[in-house]
């Protein structure tokens, strides 16, 4: 009996975009785990009190959100400098966000390798 070749499913756009644009940067993301990278990283969410902003996200996600973490007045989460204080750990050793499971639209959109973690990684010298 022949063993089949199990075809890959095509990569998405974004898929190949996140591995070019690391490549570029001379950082392979496709050695590693996704989750992993993000786990151990957290550079993102440590690189501007600007960007955890809310934009798309409804009253009812917002509202699952603990309110200790959120800065109504400024319509983002909480952060204490640069940092989100949903995030807990060291930035590039290991990192866990606290809320996770109802992270903001805007932490969702940001992948390993993607422009704007790399510029998130090149600010706290990890490997980008």
């Amino acid at each position: 009996m022949r063993a089949t070749r199990r075809e890959r499913p095509a990569a998405s756009v974004s898929e190949r975009m996140t591995d070019r644009v690391a490549a570029s940067q001379g950082f392979d993301f496709a050695a590693e785990d996704a989750s992993t990278l993000c786990q151990s990283c957290g550079a993102c969410c440590a690189y501007s009190a600007e960007w955890p902003r809310f934009s798309l996200e409804s009253e009812e996600a917002l509202a699952v959100i603990p309110p200790a973490l959120v800065d109504d007045s400024r319509g983002r989460m909480r952060c204490e400098g640069n940092r989100c204080s949903a995030l807990k750990g060291e930035v590039g050793k290991s990192t866990v966000c606290s809320i996770y499971a109802v992270r903001p639209d805007v932490c969702r959109a940001c992948m390993p390798g993607d422009p704007e973690c790399l510029i998130a990684r090149r600010h706290h010298n990890l490997p980008s």
